[in-house]
């Protein structure tokens, strides 16, 4: 079928004199040779152009098809007419790409470098969200400009999930989750080392979880009145439903210039009445945040299951305009309802304009996870593949200190967990709120080092006092501690345990779990164009990420690896 926007109108013939045709005619010849080699010169490299993108298409429905959750990659790719009728887990989320994003973030923040003699001790609560890496995602396949500020790189790393071991001493008292650590090389310097942390949270099946309480509050302003929010959220509830039992609840409460109750607590076994209020929902009006929030505390109280779970799901686009909308407010709120047990996790959707700092910042408070919902895909991981990790938490506050010896470590930088810094005293104090995993959860940090010998970035105070290398000392690099609470206590357990320079590991017996981990820190770096950090190449870090990228159940680092490629077109294809 023909689209009219191809259909070519007919021109009216123009008689001209033949001493003009023929002055015409002449200039032409002359000009022939110039416009013949401007448009090989053109045809060649948009020709190259398309077969770049051609062979990147190919490869991310390559990764699509291998994912039972895809999530669609490359809407700016396909055509407008063509991407308009593909199915929905194909299609994505289709906007022009010439409309950049407008989102909301919180002030950019990066980790420096910290010499161990004058800093020795590194404090940080893990954070187990996804939603930087699934907005990025989405703004790399429309071809946005990305914004720094977008991009937290513990959140890259922390979307995939990792074969940790699981360490049976360290749950002597029944920990919730083990820790272990590996020593290696870093692939971009040889003179430098990695160090990881790694946490493996207990699994559970989603039929094995507590009796479940859920409120799903949903924005119904007029603001997400489009098929990549109101609409994909309704779609990704609809499914969800359908792994309810009989003894979860389900209320849902909309906001939008009025809060109003859609459907009082439902057993999970009336799944058709679930559905059909979802069905019924619509959108218009302003956006009362603030209230729907309260309202939903008050929905969830009244149907709070005790030893159960009790958690709202706030699925928005974040842009509350009526009422409370101060994120301070907002965050007090849902602290004070944290303690009445009663979590509340948000799930961000739409690309324009959408709050990534509201959703980041509330779900922290709420002892819940922010995960931004790019494509149907995406919210099938979330609320169904992920259910456990979602709606259980197994530790929460959970916070980790490691402290460096002087001795054997000359400098360290965290990478990522910029904002989720917290002071060393704040590591023994119960009432500092840090961050939660949920059941299945891999946590994962990673740390630079510069041990001594090296040639360091810092130099040494010229008033300062240098630990000289102990042989006794020297192979302890560092000390791990880690505290988190039971989910029903308000007191923190202990975890330690020494890091030995002893254990290095070559950087070829790293295994895939680190060459990922590092493939995910490198590739948000790149994308922020930090200068402070050693970079890969493109092609270097493809090559890395492909090392890594054996165990992928579910397609997504392939989608990854894609989004590389695509990124590295976009960067000039160097």
């Amino acid at each position: 079928m023909r689209h009219k926007n191809y259909e070519v109108e007919k021109q009216p013939r123009i008689v001209s004199a033949a001493p003009l045709m023929l002055t015409k005619k002449i200039l032409l010849l002359a000009m022939l040779p110039v416009v013949v080699s401007c448009a090989t010169h053109s045809y060649q490299k948009e020709r190259s152009a398309q077969r770049a993108e051609v062979m990147l298409e190919r490869s991310s429905k390559q990764a699509a098809s291998s994912s039972l959750y895809a999530a669609a990659p490359m809407p700016n790719i396909v055509p407008a007419p063509l991407a308009a009728s593909m199915p929905r887990d194909i299609q994505g989320v289709w906007q022009d790409k010439a409309q950049d994003s407008q989102q909301q973030y919180g002030d950019k923040i990066d980790n420096p470098v910290k010499r161990v003699a004058e800093q020795p001790v590194s404090t940080f609560s893990i954070d187990v969200d996804t939603g930087s890496y699934t907005n990025v995602r989405q703004q790399i396949w429309q071809g946005q400009k990305i914004d720094p500020r977008a991009i937290r790189a513990e959140e890259f790393i922390n979307y995939f999930d990792y074969q940790y071991p699981v360490v049976k001493e360290l749950n002597k008292n029944s920990a919730p989750f083990s820790v272990s650590t590996l020593l290696t090389t870093a692939p971009w310097d040889s003179s430098k080392q990695l160090l990881r942390v790694a946490l493996k949270a207990k699994d559970m099946s989603a039929a094995s979880l507590p009796a479940t309480n859920l409120v799903y509050l949903v924005d119904v302003s007029g603001s997400m009145n489009s098929v990549d929010k109101l609409e994909l959220v309704k779609t990704a509830l609809t499914e969800m439903v359908d792994e309810l039992r009989s003894q979860d609840r389900v209320s849902i409460v909309t906001y939008s210039g009025n809060t109003a109750v859609a459907l009082a607590a439902t057993s999970g076994a009336e799944k058709q009445k679930i559905k059909q209020a979802i069905a019924a929902l619509s959108a218009a009006g302003g956006t009362a945040g603030g209230a729907g929030i309260q309202m939903a505390y008050a929905q969830a109280k009244a149907a709070f299951i005790p030893n159960g779970i009790n958690r709202i799901l706030l699925l928005t686009d974040g842009d509350f305009n009526v009422g409370i909308s101060d994120t301070n407010t907002l965050k007090d709120m849902v602290a004070q309802q944290r303690k009445n047990g009663i979590g509340l996790s948000t799930l961000g959707v739409g690309n324009y304009r959408f709050n990534d700092e509201l959703m980041e910042q509330l779900a922290d408070v709420g002892d819940g996870k922010y995960s931004y919902l790019d494509s149907l895909g995406e919210a099938r991981k979330v609320l169904i593949h992920e259910m456990s990790s979602t709606l259980a938490t197994v530790a929460k506050d959970v916070k980790i200190q490691v402290e460096f010896n002087p001795a054997a470590v000359q400098e360290y930088r965290l990478l990522g967990y910029d904002n989720r810094q917290l002071t060393r005293e704040d590591f023994n104090n119960d009432q500092v709120d840090s961050g939660d995993v949920g059941a299945g959860h891999t946590v994962t940090a990673l740390y630079e080092l510069t041990p001594v010998g090296a040639k360091s970035s810092i130099d040494p105070l010229r008033y300062g006092k240098e630990t000289k290398p102990d042989s006794k000392k020297v192979d302890e690099l560092a000390y791990l501690r880690l505290r988190y609470k039971q989910p029903n206590s308000e007191t923190s357990q202990l975890m330690k345990l020494p890091v030995l320079a002893s254990s290095l590991t070559a950087w070829s017996r790293a295994g895939e779990d680190m060459y990922w981990a590092t493939a995910a820190a490198s590739f948000a770096f790149k994308l922020q164009k930090r200068t402070d950090i050693a970079q890969l190449s493109w092609q270097d870090l493809l090559k890395l990420a492909k090392q890594g990228a054996g165990h992928d159940k579910y397609g997504q680092k392939q989608e990854m690896i894609a989004l590389i490629e695509k990124a590295r077109l976009q960067d000039g294809g160097q």
